[in-house]
């Protein structure tokens, strides 16, 4: 069943519109200007914002109290929600209380490991997966029913969303999983950091070649890169990422006080190229503490200003 949704991203899509996207990580406290501040950097330059839950197994503010907070301001925001910390009792229960403040998107992950952050002795739950998560929300929305099959009163109308890394090993599985995950129900995909065009590109023929393109909305996701040293860090030690080696050179060949500049360039020479390539229906920019830069970004990539949808 396609059940349309109240979702500004969802009109933005289906109307042809190429979408962009950014994203806040909340805080490691619970100070809400730290979310509305960065919201009001970017919030003129994109069509939603997505929320993090507790990224790197972090703790932080939570994503749908944050999410809250862009609500209130008379934003989009977008859901993610990691089943990681949660079972699916509370899943459920967190789908309602965004449904409650009309908050119309959601990003179903997995989530980081909990040894990648400061409580590394916590329980991953895991009672859900990330295809699962995918699942049960259509259910909710669709049948309009609990995984109980209780009724639900006033399902939640979200619009759901999943990530994809085309990069991870191995590589012939990727579009795979996507299909996977395209099967399970997912609407619109943000993908990983997009450093190695080529691969990327490999990813979409292969994407299009199993017709995905024409079910899922796939958003390609940029980071610009401050410096050489960033660029050789997420090479080296961020696992799932392809940063290729002229990337790396181009920045370390660029004066010290001019590699944010170039950073800048690099991102936006890639969102130029990436808007030719059949099945890329937009853009995720993820600006990690940097979101000053996302409206240049937009602006200089021919993205600005954002269409308006009914």
């Amino acid at each position: 069943m396609n059940v349309k949704t109240p979702s500004k991203l969802e009109k933005i899509l289906s109307a042809g519109h190429l979408a962009v996207t950014s994203e806040c990580g909340p805080p490691r406290g619970s100070d809400s200007k730290v979310i509305t501040q960065k919201a009001n950097m970017i919030k003129d330059h994109v069509d939603a914002i997505n929320i993090t839950d507790n990224q790197t197994s972090m703790t932080r503010m939570c994503s749908l109290a944050a999410c809250i907070h862009l609500k209130l301001m008379g934003l989009e925001p977008v859901l993610q929600m990691v089943t990681r910390d949660r079972n699916r009792i509370a899943i459920q229960s967190d789908i309602l209380g965004a449904s409650s403040f009309d908050i119309h998107n959601i990003l179903c992950l997995s989530g980081d490991h909990q040894s990648f952050g400061d409580s590394k002795k916590g329980q991953n739950v895991h009672d859900l997966d990330s295809m699962q998560l995918i699942q049960t929300v259509r259910y909710m929305r669709d049948e309009g029913k609990f995984l109980g099959d209780d009724e639900i009163k006033r399902p939640p109308a979200m619009f759901v969303g999943a990530a994809a890394n085309p990069f991870a090993d191995p590589f012939e599985i990727r579009v795979p999983r996507l299909a996977k995950k395209v099967a399970a129900g997912v609407e619109f995909i943000q993908t990983q950091c997009i450093y190695n065009l080529d691969r990327f590109e490999e990813w979409m023929k292969g994407v299009r070649d199993r017709g995905l393109h024409e079910k899922v909305y796939i958003l390609a996701g940029l980071t610009p890169m401050k410096s050489a040293g960033m660029a050789r860090y997420m090479k080296n030690r961020v696992p799932g990422m392809d940063v290729p080696d002229e990337i790396v050179k181009r920045l370390a060949d660029t004066p010290k006080e001019k590699q944010a500049e170039e950073g800048l360039n690099i991102c936006i020479e890639a969102i130029e190229r990436l808007k030719s390539v059949e099945g890329v229906s937009g853009f995720h920019i993820m600006a990690i503490e940097w979101e000053e830069k996302v409206p240049e970004i937009v602006e200089r990539a021919g993205l600005f200003p954002r269409p308006t949808v009914e």
